[in-house]
C-alpha cells in the first residue's frame, strides 16, 4: 500500500526572465541635468551650428533633404556646385527630375531625393509665392520634409526654436537620461518639455557636436568628456 506524502510543498521561486528592471524616468532630475550640462557644452563648443552650408532657406531645404542617410561633409561637397546651377526654387521646380537625380547621385537614394526636392520646390512656387514657408505645419506638408527637416529650417533659416533629433541627439539624450524614447518625434517632445524654448536650436547643435567629437556611438571618450560628472552612463559600457 502506497504511503501518503506528508512533506510540505516548498514555495516556488520566481523564474528568472533575463530581463533588466526598467528604471523609471525622473523628469525633475533630467531638467536639473540639462541645466548643468548647458554651460559646459557651450564652453566646449562655442561655434556650434548647423553643419550644412547654405545662404538662403531654399538652399537649406535642399541640403537637408540631401542629408538623409548621407554625411554633412558629402552634402556640402555636392551642394558647392549644385547651388551654382540651381539658384532658386523655380530652377529646381522646372528642372528635369532625372537630371537632378544625376546631380545628387553621390548623396545616395538619389532618385527619391531628386523627386522630393523637385516636388518641394514646386509646392514652394505654386503655394507659397516662391518663399519657403515658416511654420511646422506648412513645412511638413512639403514632399520629403518631416519634423526633423522642418526643425532644421525653423531653427537655422528662420530663427524659430526647433529641436532636431538626429542620431547623435537620440543617442546622447538616452545616455544622459533626458528621455527614454528613441523615436525622434517622441524624443523631440520630451526634450521640448525639459529644455527652455529659447535653447532648443543651440541645444541640438551642442549635442550633435558632442556626439561627433566625444560621445561617439561605439566608444565614448568619457575621460575627456566635460559633462561626464553629470552623465549616468559615463564609464558604464552596459548603458551605451
Amino acid at each position: 500500500m502506497a504511503t501518503k506524502k506528508t512533506a510540505k510543498r516548498s514555495k516556488k521561486t520566481p523564474k528568472k526572465t533575463g530581463k533588466r528592471s526598467v528604471r523609471r524616468f525622473d523628469k525633475d532630475a533630467a531638467v536639473e541635468r540639462a541645466k548643468k550640462i548647458w554651460p559646459l557644452l557651450r564652453k566646449q563648443y562655442p561655434d556650434a551650428k548647423v553643419a550644412l552650408n547654405f545662404s538662403n532657406p531654399v538652399e537649406l531645404l535642399v541640403a537637408t533633404i540631401l542629408s538623409a542617410q548621407c554625411t554633412d561633409v558629402r552634402v556640402n561637397i555636392v551642394t558647392a556646385e549644385l547651388f551654382k546651377k540651381y539658384t532658386s526654387a523655380r530652377d529646381w521646380a522646372e528642372a528635369d527630375v532625372d537630371e537632378i537625380a544625376e546631380d545628387v547621385r553621390t548623396t545616395g537614394f538619389f532618385r527619391n531625393k531628386a523627386k522630393n526636392i523637385k516636388g518641394a520646390c514646386t509646392k514652394v512656387i505654386t503655394e507659397h509665392d516662391g518663399q519657403v514657408p515658416r511654420t511646422m505645419e506648412e513645412l511638413t506638408a512639403l514632399p520629403g520634409v518631416g519634423r526633423k527637416t522642418a526643425n532644421v529650417l525653423l531653427g537655422n533659416a528662420f530663427d524659430t526654436p526647433g529641436i532636431v533629433c538626429d542620431t547623435h541627439v537620440i543617442r546622447l539624450s538616452r545616455r544622459l537620461e533626458l528621455s527614454t524614447n528613441a523615436d525622434p518625434v517622441k524624443l523631440e517632445f520630451d526634450l521640448a518639455d525639459i529644455i527652455p524654448k529659447s535653447r532648443w536650436t543651440l541645444f541640438s547643435h551642442l549635442l550633435v557636436f558632442h556626439g561627433r567629437n566625444i560621445c561617439k556611438a561605439r566608444k565614448p571618450n568619457c575621460p575627456e568628456c566635460p559633462i561626464a560628472a553629470h552623465c549616468p552612463a559615463a564609464e558604464k559600457p552596459d548603458k551605451w
